[in-house]
């Protein structure tokens, strides 16, 4: 969306939504007789989630993997989401290999070893099922201190270099623990975070 294109968000992680509070939504979706109609962040960005269409936001969705796929089909095809540029979507990979026309994926991971073997599961998925990925982006990648600027590896060294070399993916961007991020997204205000670590994967997927 900063760089110009049309942005829409399909937050299909039924069991656990959190796409719409991150930006301050919290009406539920109305529909028309073309579909349901996004909501819209002030920036422009179309949001649609299973927490816009439920009463109340703590409502908790007991349904079937089955289920899960075939809702995460119609918010792409039931949704009147016009003219978009770029849809990302929020979703563990397979359901998303299954229910959607996906152009590429980007991986994200944390440092943590256990990481490693979600993370390869995740890419083998995805070129079994001829889908491009882009590349990696580590969360929690370090934490550094305000006082002295020391970089600490909380979680411990990263292997998302080893990970990275194994796969030939390049690591689009490392993400330290941000206390003013995580207070941004309480207040539903993300899109005034700071982006600027995630440029390069930005710019990378407008090229492709």
């Amino acid at each position: 969306q900063k760089l110009g294109y049309k942005t829409a968000i399909l937050d299909a992680d039924v069991t656990g939504p959190s796409i719409p509070r991150a930006f301050g939504l919290h009406e539920q979706i109305v529909g028309s007789d073309d579909g349901m109609l996004p909501a819209e962040t002030p920036e422009g960005i179309k949001v649609m989630s299973i927490n816009l269409l439920l009463p109340n936001e703590t409502d908790p969705v007991i349904w079937r993997g089955p289920v899960i796929g075939g809702a995460v089909k119609q918010f792409w095809t039931d949704v009147c989401w016009g003219d978009v540029d770029y849809m990302f979507v929020d979703l563990p990979p397979l359901t998303v290999f299954q229910s959607l026309p996906v152009d590429g994926v980007v991986i994200v991971t944390s440092p943590q070893s256990l990481v490693s073997m979600i993370v390869s599961k995740a890419v083998n998925m995805a070129r079994m099922m001829n889908v491009p990925v882009y590349g990696f982006v580590e969360n929690y990648s370090y934490f550094q201190c305000p006082d002295c600027g020391k970089k600490v590896e909380i979680f411990g060294k990263s292997k998302l270099d080893e990970l990275a070399l194994q796969f030939s993916l390049p690591v689009l961007a490392r993400l330290p623990i941000e206390p003013n991020v995580a207070a941004l997204f309480d207040a539903g205000s993300m899109a005034q975070a700071d982006v600027s670590g995630l440029m390069p994967a930005a710019e990378l997927m407008a090229k492709a």
